[in-house]
């Protein structure tokens, strides 16, 4: 679990590529500290973990099904990407609960400059749409944002100096894929409401039902 605050942005260093997989090697820092085999780091947005390392470098397998869920497979040789270490259970959850799951991917359509902030506008699939709310949280690429305007189409954010200054943002372009995951609750609401639906329409069991059996 993560709370998609950005420690630090990494460097791909090396792709290995394999035929719908990926193995990456990442430069890095801060991120390094307390580093250990099996760990998992959120990159990207990514839940990726670590199957060995060194004093300034990572490196984790990308399963097939993480590489078309996720804009991964467009890294290359020095691409930046955000980095985020595994929540402690004592740590202040200072963004929101982040799985490191991608929903899908999202293009840029827009960036507009107002005053010191910078609003980016996504364009994402209706599947993806359906749970982003207005004043909700979304990860994107990784970084904690909240939705400050959406509708069926597309939705916006708006960010702060520190955040494009902290995470990759800050070099997107107009075109450019992202990754997102919704927020959590949403989508086990979701689950729950439509279970709970299915079960009622599949039930015999109504008042008369009960009243002719005793009850």
């Amino acid at each position: 679990m993560f709370t998609g605050l950005i420690e630090e942005i990494g460097t791909v260093k090396n792709i290995r590529k394999g035929n719908t997989s990926s193995q990456i090697t990442i430069g890095a820092q801060k991120v390094m500290e307390d580093i250990k085999q099996g760990d998992s780091i959120c990159t990207n947005g990514a839940c990726l973990t670590v199957i060995s390392y060194s004093i300034r470098e990572f490196t984790v397998d990308v399963m097939a099904e993480t590489m078309r869920r996720t804009n991964l497979n467009n890294l290359k040789s020095g691409s930046k990407v955000n980095l985020e270490r595994a929540l402690k259970l004592n740590d202040r959850l200072g963004g929101h609960l982040v799985s490191g799951h991608i929903d899908g991917t999202g293009i840029i359509t827009e960036l507009k400059k107002e005053d010191n902030s910078l609003w980016i506008t996504i364009k994402a699939d209706e599947s993806v749409l359906k749970y982003i709310v207005f004043k909700g949280s979304v990860s994107i690429d990784g970084i904690s944002l909240t939705v400050a305007e959406a509708n069926n189409k597309q939705f916006k954010v708006s960010i702060i100096p520190h955040t494009t200054q902290e995470t990759t943002l800050l070099s997107k372009k107009i075109g450019e894929s992202i990754n997102i995951e919704c927020d959590l609750i949403g989508k086990y609401v979701e689950k729950f409401i439509t279970n709970a639906a299915n079960t009622k329409q599949q039930s015999n069991i109504d008042m008369d039902f009960l009243r002719e059996n005793g009850f």
